[in-house]
């Protein structure tokens, strides 16, 4: 049985407080700032289709399994489950044969916009993005809409990609951090 959908779209090079203004003018509910560390893995070295990501938000933490089929809006899949200690899962991750290939900090500032997840993403070294998540591929071109922008401005990328477009390999860093 393949992974559920994760309907969601970035825009990229923003400016977060005209963002964060332009949110709240349209409706849009802020719900907090949170500071995010994550855990990356391969599945298969070298496989960039396929990752297991271990993820602390400061009010919860995750285990997902991420899968990219393509780059639009509607092509990644993943399964999440919560898990309640970071550390030690991490430790059951490297008893299971997983080393992380990194460690990544985050800063995310969350809303919700007509029935969205709409978030402003704050990660080193890149300019912010907004990430629109929805229950459909029409449902994130509509949020997005709202805030004035096209789906031609909406990318469905990968981190790894989105760092790409900086001319930053991000395999190459074991270490992201602000």
């Amino acid at each position: 049985m393949p992974a559920p959908i994760e309907f969601e779209g970035k825009i990229l090079d923003i400016d977060p407080d005209a963002t964060e203004r332009l949110i709240l003018d349209k409706g849009g509910q802020k719900l907090g700032d949170k500071f995010m560390r994550r855990h990356v893995y391969d599945i298969v070295p070298g496989d960039r289709s396929k990752w297991i990501r271990l993820r602390d938000t400061g009010d919860e933490t995750t285990l997902t399994v991420k899968e990219i089929t393509s780059d639009a809006i509607d092509g990644t899949h993943e399964i999440e489950v919560g898990v309640d200690d970071f550390g030690a899962t991490n430790a059951v991750l490297a008893m299971l044969g997983f080393t992380p290939k990194s460690y990544q900090e985050t800063k995310r500032t969350s809303f919700i916009l007509d029935g969205a997840q709409v978030e402003i993403d704050a990660w080193p070294q890149i300019p912010p993005y907004l990430e629109i998540e929805a229950g459909s591929k029409a449902e994130v071109i509509r949020v997005a809409g709202l805030l004035g922008y096209a789906e031609t401005d909406l990318t469905g990328e990968n981190t790894i990609k989105v760092y790409a477009r900086y001319g930053i390999d991000l395999d190459t860093i074991p270490e992201l951090r602000f």
